[in-house]
């Protein structure tokens, strides 16, 4: 195995790694680079699932997806539970029904709230990396008693809101609104809730993140949501992004882009795209032209276009 890696003695980067020995050795001039390296590989060999399951030492690792974050175990399994004879049958019944009895408040409430979280991350087609986060927010949240007298479905909404916010996912608090039933007001209010009580620090969302999904869902070009990405840095730099809300930048950006491109979009079918009002767009369509004088841009394309 070659690593791009210099020698210290030759500079030569033709290394060599010995897997019998663990060195990697400079093969222009023999210096030992590197010795007693540990192998992690595993020490058996598989031809196949039933051997690999049989040989693996290790279970699958630990989520916060799930309630006991995947090291609890059931008391058999009910396809394995009606090949026993009656009392023996009986009796793992019975076992079965006493774990479930003897769960705690919490494992309650987090085999219930994480179901749901699955869903909504599932509506809104979320990465793994997300949902992962998310969950581990909400554990966190029902361990400190932070759910008390809130719904759990705005809780669960409120927490996927921060994962999407923390992993620089774009998604907006109507879409939550939608995929959780639960109101725009409150998600957000237990959002801020759930964040301040945790210590969990956020930056602002960049408006940028929004563009590639509103200009694929308008059907614009990459040249045009270049422009657009383009428009908000300048917007940026001046400072015109602060104190307002993401995703109306974004729209007003792809708005003027798709202008400047000869796409024209109407100011409707941008709004309902971002989720935002037309009155919005207006309002940061004309900061946008009269901060960065993108009027003469705009003239100019539509020169061209007669």
């Amino acid at each position: 195995m070659t690593y791009v890696k210099k020698c210290p003695e030759c500079g030569g980067i033709n290394l060599f790694w010995n897997k019998e020995k663990g060195e990697v050795i400079c093969k222009d001039c023999g210096l030992v680079v590197e010795e007693k390296m540990v192998d992690f590989d595993q020490e058996w060999r598989e031809f196949d699932s039933d051997a690999a399951a049989r040989k693996r030492r290790t279970g699958a690792p630990m989520t916060y997806t799930q309630f006991d974050q995947g090291l609890g175990t059931d008391v058999g399994r009910k396809s394995d539970l009606y090949s026993l004879g009656g009392k023996n049958k009986n009796k793992f019944f019975r076992l079965r029904k006493w774990q479930q009895r003897i769960s705690t408040a919490i494992e309650r409430n987090l085999k219930l709230a994480l179901a749901e979280l699955k869903r909504v991350s599932s509506y809104l087609k979320l990465p793994s990396s997300v949902e992962e986060e998310a969950s581990r927010v909400y554990t966190l949240a029902v361990q400190k008693g932070l759910v008390r007298g809130r719904s759990m479905e705005s809780v669960v909404a409120g927490a996927l809101y921060a994962a999407c916010r923390r992993h620089d996912v774009p998604r907006t608090l109507d879409e939550l609104s939608e995929a959780s039933s639960i109101e725009k007001k409150e998600i957000g209010r237990t959002y801020r809730f759930i964040t301040r009580e945790l210590g969990i620090t956020i930056l602002p969302s960049n408006p940028s993140d929004y563009i590639a999904r509103f200009a694929s869902a308008l059907k614009l070009s990459a040249e045009t949501q270049s422009k657009s990405v383009e428009i908000i840095e300048q917007a940026q730099s001046v400072e015109l992004t602060s104190g307002r809300g993401p995703t109306g930048i974004a729209a007003a950006a792809l708005y003027v882009a798709a202008l400047i491109n000869g796409e024209k979009r109407t100011q409707r079918e941008v709004a309902d795209v971002a989720g935002v009002t037309e009155v919005t767009i207006r309002n940061r369509y004309k900061e946008l032209l009269e901060e960065l004088n993108l009027e003469k841009e705009i003239k100019k394309s539509k020169k061209k276009k007669l």
